[in-house]
């Protein structure tokens, strides 16, 4: 590249090295910036670089010069701290439905938003734990066909896969499309979901992501449920569904030993109502879509958790108990 045209570049070779390099404990003195620049083929004297880092502080970067033997200039507020920068690379290590390969992509670009020496740290606290990762690289392609449907108001159409014994994918329904109108997408359970009416039954449904492949727009079906998803509050459809299982959703009443309120209100959120019984227990009501998964959370909170009604709730729930005794060898003694 012409020297007349690095010469113009200057400036955001600066802002680069700033950006890039330093920290409040890794500065860069004027002198380390001008040998930095000819690396490019720029000529430069100290005095230029000094009138170059007022012209990037008034075009709004947060330039500081510490003082002292380990001296220079360096960024002092950056769009993403370092602790900011580590919550994003855990929720990528953590989420299921992000491939190995794309987890790795993603990390190296967090990494590039702090300086090599920070990054360092960062990777080496890294650990994507195997095969507790999706398999399915469409998952990019597939997020960005659903959003592209959701902004054009299009139903899309996908096949969707299931595990087998031999830990292959294979497609449900043998291999027919499910045609959806796509509305809502949510992370829940460290999986990715789609909640939107499924066409052929006028029920609103949700789909993991990474199970969902071939996506396509439907360019001449416009979605169907505008008037469902308008008001549809995503957090109480959140709080009421376990593991994202489906269930009719009832009205449940439950008490609860105090112990337990930390976990009701992880589960149902801080606006749940606590009614205290007594000096130990309290009691509490919440939609709920009813499902094994609900009475397997229920179970594991032993004899400290109890359903008070409505009673055929509570006796579905004496039936889960009792086939789950049963796959022990164990009879129901009326005793639970």
């Amino acid at each position: 590249m012409p020297k007349s045209f690095n010469q113009k570049l200057k400036i955001l070779y600066l802002m680069d090295v700033l950006l890039e390099r330093t920290d409040e404990e890794h500065p860069i003195s004027a002198k380390d910036m001008a040998q930095y620049l000819r690396g490019y083929g720029i000529s430069v004297e100290r005095k230029t670089v000094y009138d170059d880092i007022e012209a990037l502080r008034i075009y709004g970067l947060d330039i500081r010069n510490r003082r002292g033997k380990v001296g220079g200039f360096y960024i002092a507020n950056r769009k993403f701290q370092l602790p900011e920068v580590k919550f994003l690379m855990d929720a990528v290590q953590s989420s299921r439905f992000v491939t190995q390969k794309k987890s790795r992509e993603l990390l190296r670009k967090l990494e590039s938003l702090v300086i090599p020496e920070a990054a360092k740290k960062l990777r080496e606290q890294l650990f994507i734990e195997p095969g507790n990762k999706t398999v399915n690289e469409e998952i990019y392609s597939n997020i960005q066909t659903i959003y592209d449907g959701m902004s054009r108001n299009r139903q899309i159409r996908f096949h969707y896969y299931e595990w087998t014994l031999s830990k292959e994918l294979k497609p449900k329904k043998n291999g027919e499309w499910y045609q959806v109108s796509p509305w809502k997408m949510i992370w829940k359970n460290e999986n990715y979901y789609l909640l939107g009416l499924d066409e052929r039954s006028g029920v609103v449904k949700h789909y993991r992501v990474d199970k969902m492949m071939q996506v396509e727009v439907i360019e001449k079906q416009k979605r169907n449920g505008g008037n469902i998803f308008r008001d549809f509050d995503l957090g109480k459809f959140s709080s009421s569904t376990f593991g994202m299982f489906g269930g009719k959703e009832r009205s449940v009443r439950m008490e609860f030993e105090n112990q337990f309120v930390g976990v009701v209100l992880d589960r149902f959120g801080q606006d749940v109502m606590l009614i205290p019984k007594d000096e130990n227990h309290f009691s509490m009501q919440a939609q709920i879509k009813v499902s094994t998964q609900f009475f397997g959370w229920l179970a594991g909170l032993g004899t400290g958790a109890v359903i008070v009604s409505p009673e055929n709730i509570r006796r579905e729930y004496v039936s889960f108990l009792k086939k789950t005794l049963k796959n022990y060898g164990e009879k129901y003694d009326g005793k639970i």
